[in-house]
């Protein structure tokens, strides 16, 4: 059976939701990913309305739509992340930034992602039957942040005790969030990528051990963010075939020459002529998306295929459509026999 087809809503949060439910249905998608911004899922409404996440599923619902993932990046991001600074005002809500400590951002940034636990809890609870059945697990999607994403350069030299110490505020601010989690029956999916705790395979493995090897911390996969640092994204998924909660469709090109401006971006924005990277459209970069396809039916990955739309040259309505298609005829069931079984006496 295909996996749900959805569409990450991140991206598209200057629309209303409702707008975007048009949209997304015309553009070929089954559901969406909902993101914890703009109004497509508010985390604090979905615990005070009796109403709200009931709402959402009529809305969905009326435009044949699903959802099996809501995501929180934002509020995520400022958990762990050292320094704290205008950048995370303009990207968090009021209540939340406050005067601006610090601390109390991590602090108060870390009572969201336990509140969403709950909240998301509740949207998943009134989940038409029909989506209940296909849901694997119930997942938030979003980032950890880190103290220690400004050392990934050595230099100056940076210590062992500096990099664990960073392991350590990750496992103790993160850890009673997952427990929270737990509690709720939730699944917190990182997505893994450069400025994360985790943004490699090799990271990945000591943030899973850094907390335990909690049952609740997963990750969600986006290709993107390995190619163009030359992760090998293939033995990613292998390694960490049984915390794949979720996955991002997302492609990335990088250059097979020197150019001016290098794989650390040189400052610049997305889209700039001279980058040796850059994000595209499904389909419109360099991602093996036909191996992972057959590596996700290997570890029997049967959750759903988000597309997270990025390209900064291509109209993003033209775009999502066509990353649809793309991926609708990418996707296939993996075998139950073997080939070869009919020439068995």
């Amino acid at each position: 059976m295909p996996r749900p087809l959805t569409l990450f809503t991140g991206q598209w949060a200057d629309l209303p939701l409702e707008t975007l439910c048009q949209k997304a249905k015309t553009f070929g998608y089954d559901g969406l990913e909902l993101a914890a911004w703009g109004d497509h899922f508010d985390v604090q409404r979905a615990l005070e309305e009796d109403d709200y996440v009931q709402k959402h599923w009529e809305l969905l619902q009326s435009h044949g739509l699903e959802c099996y993932a809501v995501s929180n990046h934002l509020v995520g991001q400022c958990v762990c992340d050292d320094p704290i600074d205008e950048r995370h005002k303009g990207i968090l809500p009021p209540r939340i930034w406050g005067d601006g400590d610090a601390e109390g951002v991590r602090q108060r940034s870390a009572q969201e992602m336990k509140d969403m636990a709950a909240a998301v809890a509740k949207f998943f609870d009134a989940a038409p039957d029909a989506v209940k059945g296909k849901m694997v697990r119930r997942v938030i999607n979003g980032f950890t942040g880190s103290s220690i994403w400004t050392m990934f350069f050595p230099f100056p030299p940076m210590s062992p005790e500096q990099i664990q110490a960073g392991y350590t505020d990750f496992a103790d601010r993160w850890t009673p969030i997952l427990d929270v989690f737990d509690e709720h029956d939730v699944n917190f999916a990182l997505e893994v990528h450069p400025t994360e705790i985790a943004f490699d395979s090799a990271t990945t493995r000591r943030a899973i051990e850094a907390i335990g090897g909690h049952p609740r911390f997963g990750v969600n996969f986006d290709p993107s963010h390995f190619g163009y640092q030359g992760t090998d994204y293939l033995g990613f998924l292998r390694e960490f075939h049984d915390r794949i909660f979720h996955v991002h469709v997302k492609d990335v090109w990088w250059s097979d020459v020197p150019t001016p401006i290098g794989v650390f971006g040189g400052h610049s924005n997305f889209g700039t002529d001279g980058r040796f990277w850059d994000f595209r459209s499904a389909g419109r970069g360099k991602i093996d998306f036909e191996s992972i396809v057959r590596v996700l039916n290997q570890i029997g990955y049967a959750g759903p295929l988000s597309v997270e739309w990025e390209d900064s040259l291509m109209n993003r309505e033209f775009g999502a459509t066509e990353a649809c298609a793309f991926v609708r005829k990418l996707d296939f069931p993996g075998s139950d026999v073997a080939f070869d079984a009919a020439f068995a006496d």
